[in-house]
């Protein structure tokens, strides 16, 4: 049976257009936020699963990896302990991981013969990751899918974007003063740079993909300083800068007060010497 295993025509058709550069494609697309936990549909299952095989590759050179054989789960594989198999022949990943990514396929045997065509669906894995450099400190988000498809290949193919939203739920396409945006279409990763400033510390910034101009998943990530001395220097610094300001709000008013008296017994002790002279 092993060497039947080959990736089902559906999954030729869709790659093919892919390197074609033509559109369209009969795979499902499942998009999932790495640790998280997905469910890959098989829409071609036949009643107890006993004759359901999940086949996975994650690249198109090498022969695909038998995941469930016959509604039985194989305990080769680095990842089994993950994996299970739902009532309705649906494939269960626990806590995905960047590695989960690829092409997926649901055949079915009946008698050592195959039955029907393929289900196919592309898992695509949402994963982000900080390198902190000083007070610099570089997010990059990155989707994972099946390698040799190129990102330009699904932007193109499936209108897929990735970018980044700040704290107020705006979408980040330039760069300013506190962050820098930089997106490479090689390989679908979006960086954001930033700085450990007082404005920056503890500030939410979550990744996001759509598909076809549906939010599929996204990561949020909380900014914080690795330095804990750093940390405390930029909380106390900030508790100084706002004891200045509310003692400014507060003392303003009492320095115009003083000024006001100050002004008015200036002009009654001078009226005073004017009517002593006369």
């Amino acid at each position: 049976m092993a060497q039947k295993y080959h990736f089902c025509l559906l999954g030729l058709i869709f790659l093919s257009s892919l390197l074609t550069g033509s559109s369209g494609g009969d795979g499902a697309h499942v998009f999932i936020s790495s640790g998280e936990n997905v469910s890959l549909c098989c829409n071609n299952a036949l009643p107890d699963c006993k004759s359901t095989t999940w086949n996975y590759n994650r690249f198109r050179h090498l022969a695909a990896v038998e995941l469930i054989a016959l509604g039985i789960k194989k305990t080769d594989t680095e990842r089994h302990e993950r994996l299970s198999l739902r009532s309705d022949c649906s494939l269960n990943i626990k806590n995905v991981s960047k590695e989960d990514c690829g092409f997926y396929s649901c055949r079915q045997y009946v008698n050592g013969e195959q039955q029907g065509t393929d289900a196919c669906v592309y898992l695509h894995v949402l994963h982000v990751s900080e390198i902190s450099a000083g007070r610099s400190v570089t997010l990059s988000c990155q989707l994972y899918s099946i390698d040799e498809v190129s990102c330009d290949d699904w932007i193109r193919s499936e209108g897929i974007h990735l970018f980044w939203v700040n704290q107020a739920g705006v979408k980040l396409m330039r760069s300013d003063s506190i962050y820098q945006i930089l997106f490479s279409s090689d390989h679908c990763i979006v960086t954001l740079n930033t700085t450990f400033l007082i404005e920056v510390h503890n500030r939410e910034w979550r990744c996001a993909v759509t598909h076809r101009n549906q939010v599929k998943t996204s990561v949020t990530y909380t900014v914080k300083s690795s330095d804990p001395v750093e940390t405390e220097v930029s909380r106390t610094l900030f508790r100084v800068i706002v004891i200045i300001v509310e003692f400014a709000v507060f003392a303003a008013p009492t320095v115009i007060l003083l000024q006001i008296i100050c002004a008015r017994r200036a002009e009654n002790k001078e009226k005073t010497l004017t009517t002593l002279k006369k």
